[in-house]
């Protein structure tokens, strides 16, 4: 009996931190292929990372001449909605690890991935230890009625605030809201070089404080979690947003 055909990968954002290492993940998962490395500095004078014609400085050409199954996204808040909605165009599958989505345009990609059904997989943390914190804070959420969020990342980090924190307050107030309770929650970013990701979810009660904290360490903490999405993607419907969908 044959084995399963390989899942062919293309990463958008190749050359970047969380780029490169999506690259370096999915050649090291004997279950996917890495066909295509994405990325405008191709364009622009940057070395091959993969060679034998696999290296597109845009993702049209990408998506036409390689036979994708599943594209992950690490790009840049300006491009990623035109990435995603060229990916459905051609029927492949995306995981997104890009922040900067606003709500407006996730409703538009929910629209198109049902038009095109095809499934995105928007996630705005893949480390593991992230989706927990989340879920924690949801259920503490039940409990106190009062909380503001801190999120740390280096400098280089475009958007703020980032999306990991700004889901984790869509989850504390869903929480709330079941309890009717209607208040927004703060958050209160921080660029700082030496960060990598960071996120605290500070809760106040009477006489008491709670606080649920996650720390990446490094970009080795999400790659786990972008191998499982890369596996797991075509399965979806639609739009899903968050990795604990697929867990």
């Amino acid at each position: 009996m044959s084995a399963d055909p390989k899942i062919k990968v293309a990463v958008c954002g190749a050359l970047g931190r969380m780029g490169s290492a999506s690259c370096s993940a999915v050649q090291a998962d004997e279950a996917l292929e890495l066909v295509a490395a994405v990325d405008v500095g191709f364009g622009a004078g940057a070395a091959p990372l993969l060679g034998d014609g696999k290296d597109f400085s845009d993702l049209e050409t990408a998506l036409t001449v390689t036979g994708v199954d599943v594209v992950v996204d690490f790009t840049i808040p300006a491009s990623v909605k035109a990435n995603i909605l060229a990916c459905l165009n051609h029927h492949v599958a995306v995981v997104v690890g890009t922040t900067g989505l606003t709500g407006a345009d996730l409703a538009e990609i929910d629209k198109v991935t049902e038009r095109e059904a095809t499934p995105v997989l928007v996630a705005p943390n893949f480390a593991m230890g992230a989706v927990l914190m989340m879920e924690f804070a949801k259920q503490a959420a039940r409990y106190f009625q009062a909380c503001e969020i801190i999120e740390l990342h280096h400098d280089k980090k475009l958007d703020a605030p980032s999306g990991t924190s700004r889901l984790t307050r869509v989850r504390v107030e869903e929480s709330w809201s079941e309890t009717g309770v209607d208040k927004e929650v703060p958050i209160h970013s921080v660029r700082l070089p030496g960060l990598v990701a960071h996120q605290e979810v500070v809760f106040g009660g009477l006489g008491e404080t709670l606080t649920i904290r996650h720390d990446s360490l490094s970009r080795d903490s999400f790659m786990p979690g972008v191998v499982l999405a890369v596996k797991r993607v075509r399965s979806l419907q639609g739009l899903v947003v968050g990795l604990e969908n697929i867990l």
